[in-house]
């Protein structure tokens, strides 16, 4: 997709999947390309209806959560596009844990029993939900990687106040609760998630997206309980078969390792699998819309001018 230019354009920001303007230092415009990145690295084919599938399940989601906490998002005036309010972002991410998996297993399998300052209890086998969702705060770095926080520590570093703290980890744990039934009523168990919060005008607000399955890990209820009496993997859905494909083509991003070769066949066969999640994490048909770079800027002006006008 084309870099844009916009009336009033106070900044731009090209991430790894995801193209951001600024308009007025007021609002944001969220472009989500079609890029797909796995190990920080971009990989060379773009995904058809990938930036349309994350995009509109994080509308959705954001939709279907507005009455729990005041969230970023205005409009979505074209398919791969959100349009929402300027926020300052606390530079934590909020990520809650509802079963022992990843990052908080390979803690636990290494003996600890503290992590982020939650208390995991003795007994438990990967995958086991925990007794009550933790929180495992991390620090959002500009660069390099994201480092493991307390919460006693992001207050006293000045991350966040006490009141801030409170006001984060209580709309965490609901918005967790509410993807949960969300999921539950697809079949799915909302796993481990993250969300980013921001100030507008002294307001905690949710930003980015959330729930869609490159931020967060889903497993199929349907078996989960036989899976973790005999000890066997989770069916998990997630773009972790991205990973697989790249690991299992001696590719994890390190130096000297080349990216495979992304045939016809397999970037087809990504975006049906990108298709697929959008419709079982929402329950809904999808509907692939290609808009040319033209109308998308036009649909986006449009939208600006309502806005600010």
């Amino acid at each position: 997709m084309a870099q844009f230019s916009f009336p009033q354009q106070t900044g731009f920001y090209r991430g790894k999947v995801r193209d951001v303007y600024t308009i007025s230092d007021h609002f944001l415009v969220m472009v989500a390309s079609d890029r797909i990145s796995a190990f920080d690295v971009i990989l060379p084919r773009p995904i058809p209806y990938k930036g349309q599938v994350l995009n509109q399940i994080a509308a959705f989601m954001l939709g279907s959560t507005r009455d729990i906490c005041p969230n970023w998002l205005l409009e979505v005036p074209a398919p791969q596009v959100s349009i929402g309010k300027k926020c300052v972002p606390f530079r934590i991410e909020m990520v809650v844990r509802g079963n022992l998996t990843g990052h908080a297993w390979r803690t636990y399998a290494s003996g600890k029993r503290e992590l982020c300052g939650a208390m995991m209890p003795d007994g438990m086998k990967e995958n086991d939900y925990f007794p009550q969702p933790i929180i495992t705060p991390s620090t959002k770095a500009a660069e390099g990687h994201d480092e493991d926080i307390s919460p006693r520590e992001i207050i006293e570093t000045g991350l966040a106040t006490e009141k801030e703290w409170e006001t984060l980890s209580s709309y965490a744990f609901q918005l967790f609760e509410r993807g949960k039934a969300i999921a539950a009523k697809q079949g799915l168990i909302l796993v481990d998630t993250k969300y980013e919060f921001g100030l507008l005008d002294g307001e905690v607000v949710l930003m980015d997206e959330i729930h869609t399955p490159d931020s967060s890990r889903y497993f199929y209820s349907d078996g989960y309980v036989e899976r973790q009496e005999r000890g066997e993997r989770q069916k998990q859905l997630s773009k972790e078969f991205v990973r697989e494909w790249l690991i299992a083509n001696n590719f994890m991003g390190k130096e000297g390792q080349t990216v495979p070769e992304m045939t016809d066949d397999w970037v087809d066969t990504i975006s049906k699998r990108y298709i697929e999640l959008y419709e079982k994490v929402i329950g809904q048909a999808f509907i692939p819309q290609t808009l040319s770079d033209k109308d998308t800027h036009q649909r986006i002006l449009a939208a600006l001018e309502k806005l600010t006008s």
